[in-house]
């Protein structure tokens, strides 16, 4: 990972890019009364028997132990391009391995090529029931999942050798037959050497008309990367019709951007907010053709790889994460600007991974290495600070450096 981190900052650097600144229960856990916050939050363990860890929050925003629930499926790591092993932590090269949309989780299954859908119980949300069997993928290697309620339509992207995205229908039964690959022809292998040149992760339009895939772009290749928009096509007025993904994709390579990886809708608008890891954040504004410009951006001037985002409810702003830095950077959702930095090192993890939020908290998740443990990092950016409230060893779940996404429910 260092000699990595050392090419991007270099390519970067290069391109122009950096700016000069500063124990397992699977027991009942009844919903706990809320306060400004979610009721839990979910990862993947990503490991060769696949599953979902949920943790069940409290009033105050901390977690407690929940449930580990098998997918059916098998995990797997990409190829770190530097040290030709398996990648880890950040096994999967992206955000949102798995996301929740109503009573409902998915979770990509990256050695087997499928995805498993489940229900989210109302009365305890740390137990999860798989609806049927896992559903094959018509592309290698998943890696990222994106769900609409509105279109009752959810949608993967895959990294392998047969790199796009596919998507179906889903329904409290479970999910359809995935449609034909709209490949993106990144020329990866099964599994993908990355982290470069790698799908990073598909997400909905604020409106839930337009699927978004960040993808990134090889700076030491010249190869730059590019964001990926679909068109969801209108169901008939008069009903009956199950709403798809249009075949029709729009590409566009937002000037000053490279390696695009975790991405956020700035709710309200048709506008995104994206890490970039070869210097920190952007917003995009995107036109009515579904392509983006950049709007704002800002270096993180001691950042190693800037990879991925979640936009508080409470502050408006964006947080974002990386690997081999363990720090919260707070960044504005307008110009991309950057409001705070909070030092975490002080918990002994590497980095950050994943993360979301939900009322005055934020979830972020460390995979470890092995020898530092799994955790979440809890924190509280309520009344204009960010403090951290707690860090939760998961370590007892079987959860370990292959860890991958974090989702919630709210």
């Amino acid at each position: 990972m260092p000699g990595l981190l050392r090419k991007i900052l270099l390519s970067a650097a290069v391109l122009g890019l950096v700016a000069v600144e500063g124990a397992p229960s699977n027991g009942g856990h009844p919903a706990p009364p809320q306060g400004n916050g979610p009721k839990a939050i979910y990862f993947l363990t990503n490991e060769a028997k696949n599953a979902v860890v949920a943790l069940p929050v409290e009033c105050d925003g901390t977690l407690s132990h929940g449930s580990v629930t098998g997918t059916g499926g098998k995990g797997a790591n990409s190829i770190d391009q530097d040290t030709k092993l398996p990648a880890a932590p950040d096994a999967l090269s992206s955000q949102s391995a798995l996301t929740v949309s109503g009573q409902y989780l998915f979770a990509v299954n990256a050695g087997s090529n499928s995805l498993t859908m489940f229900s989210i119980s109302a009365k305890d949300p740390t137990k999860l029931t798989a609806l049927g069997h896992s559903a094959a993928l018509p592309g290698d290697f998943p890696v990222t999942v994106a769900a609409s309620a509105k279109n009752n339509l959810v949608c993967v992207g895959t990294t392998g050798v047969k790199s796009g995205v596919t998507c179906t229908s889903f329904s409290s039964h479970g999910l359809g037959q995935f449609d034909a690959l709209r490949p993106f022809g990144l020329g990866q292998t099964t599994p993908p050497v990355g982290p470069f040149n790698t799908v990073s992760q598909v997400f909905f339009s604020d409106d839930e008309s337009v699927l978004f895939t960040t993808v990134k772009g090889n700076p030491p290749a010249n190869n730059t990367g590019f964001l990926s928009a679909f068109e969801v096509n209108p169901v008939s007025p008069c009903g009956g019709a199950i709403s798809s993904l249009s075949t029709v994709e729009t590409r566009s390579s937002p000037a000053g951007t490279a390696v695009l990886f975790g991405s956020a809708v700035i709710p309200g608008t048709t506008s995104l907010f994206v890490t970039d890891a070869s210097f920190g954040g952007a917003v995009l504004a995107v036109d009515s053709s579904n392509k983006a410009t950049v709007a704002g951006k800002g270096a993180i001037a001691d950042q190693a790889a800037t990879c991925w985002v979640t936009i508080s409810e409470v502050t408006g702003s964006a947080f974002v994460t990386d690997i081999a830095v363990n720090h919260i950077v707070q960044m504005s959702t307008k110009d991309a600007s950057i409001i705070s930095s909070t030092d975490l090192s002080a918990n002994g993890d590497h980095g950050l991974t994943d993360l979301a939020s939900a009322g005055n908290f934020v979830y972020a998740l460390s995979a470890g290495d092995g020898k530092v443990k799994t955790a979440v990092t809890v924190l509280d950016v309520s009344g204009g600070k960010v403090k951290q409230i707690q860090h939760f060893d998961v370590s007892s779940t079987g959860a370990g450096k292959n860890s991958q996404g974090l989702t919630l429910l709210k």
